[in-house]
């Protein structure tokens, strides 16, 4: 029986407003946050010991978990203030027994990695840490950072998103980690240490990373275009978990929780429908998400959209990210047209 943790303390800068009131572990994918997610997986292949450092809204984090129904013991700290990657596995040491192996996971990854696997290599290897790597197709490497492995599976250099002449790989990080006890010999305590950039370079000396390959689903929510194209992936079948019914429409497909669909909403492409929600009429929804608690007045067409929960929308919009509770109400014809009128007369006299 394996032991996991999962690093679940970042703040989710770059999905803000998503993150603004909640921390990124808990944004949902298809109506179930992104953690639950990871949390069944892991429970399925048996890991049921879980810890997870916490920092950001950390009390929604823990509230959701100390007392669960996914079949996990969670346990947790919480940071005081942040102390990178490593320092935030440092913190967890106790959690793990003297020469075990265990995962380490980013709380927002999603993946049908199959991790027993990675394990089966990383004890294989006899390497005190196995990195989850995943190929790429040649015009994303720039995205994201690159491992060089030699003939053994063995990392011998990284490369930090580098130019895609300059790339001597295609297989990016994931993020996926499985260490031995020992990798707590690398990082001191009680300082911000990072994987990275402070201890995988001593790793690397001692020739002690491994990779194993990812060839199933990998994605990571960590910005508001992946946390879209992640939950598209979904309606296109490339990953798999459980989640509401995916129903089918003339135009698209949707995914509805526990709201009462108005009979002449029209969908266009995958949308996906929360709790408690409230639907105009004659509202399309094209390619867009709805959190908990929406609510969508008559005749709006929303495409491209993430709208979080308990906001209201009062007209049409495209490609735009709405955090929780806000208004976003109809253009008042006078005002507009006041607005207009400023903005020429600001143009005429070059003032901004």
């Amino acid at each position: 029986m394996y032991k996991a943790m999962v690093m679940s303390a970042g703040v989710g800068s770059r999905l803000d407003p998503l993150t603004k009131s909640v921390p990124k572990p808990l944004v949902p994918i298809c109506n179930k946050p992104v953690m639950d997610i990871l949390l069944e997986n892991l429970c399925a292949i048996g890991v049921k010991d879980i810890v997870a450092n916490t920092y950001y809204l950390s009390e929604q984090i823990v509230a959701r978990y100390v007392e669960n129904n996914l079949g996990i013991n969670f346990n947790y700290i919480t940071e005081e203030t942040l102390s990178g990657t490593a320092g935030g596995v440092k913190k967890c040491q106790f959690f793990f027994n003297k020469d075990e192996d265990f995962f380490v996971l980013s709380a927002d990854g999603v993946t049908n990695a199959d991790l027993m696997k990675g394990m089966e290599i990383h004890k294989k290897s006899g390497a005190i840490a196995t990195i989850g790597v995943k190929p790429v197709k040649e015009e994303d490497i720039p995205n994201f950072g690159v491992v060089v492995t030699d003939s053994d599976g063995y990392i011998i250099e990284f490369q930090e998103k580098p130019a895609i002449k300059d790339a001597k790989s295609n297989l990016i990080n994931t993020g996926i980690y499985i260490f031995n006890y020992k990798i707590f010999d690398y990082i001191p305590a009680n300082e911000f240490y990072d994987f990275a950039k402070n201890v995988f370079p001593k790793l690397l000396q001692d020739r002690q990373i491994n990779v194993f390959q990812v060839d199933e689903y990998w994605s990571d929510i960590g910005t508001l275009d992946q946390y879209k194209q992640s939950t598209l992936d979904l309606f296109e079948n490339l990953y798999t978990f459980k989640h509401d019914e995916i129903h089918r429409a003339e135009l698209g497909s949707y995914i509805c929780g526990k709201t009462n669909l108005p009979k002449n909403i029209k969908f266009i492409g995958h949308s996906v429908i929360g709790n408690d929600c409230i639907i105009g009429k004659n509202v399309v929804l094209e390619n867009s998400i709805l959190w908990d608690g929406v609510e969508i007045a008559d005749n709006v067409h929303l495409k491209d959209c993430v709208i979080a929960s308990n906001s209201r929308v009062e007209r049409n919009l495209t490609n735009h990210i709405i955090g929780q509770n806000e208004l976003v109400a109809k253009f008042n014809s006078k005002l507009k047209k006041r607005l207009m009128l400023i903005k020429f007369w600001c143009k005429l006299f070059g003032r901004k």
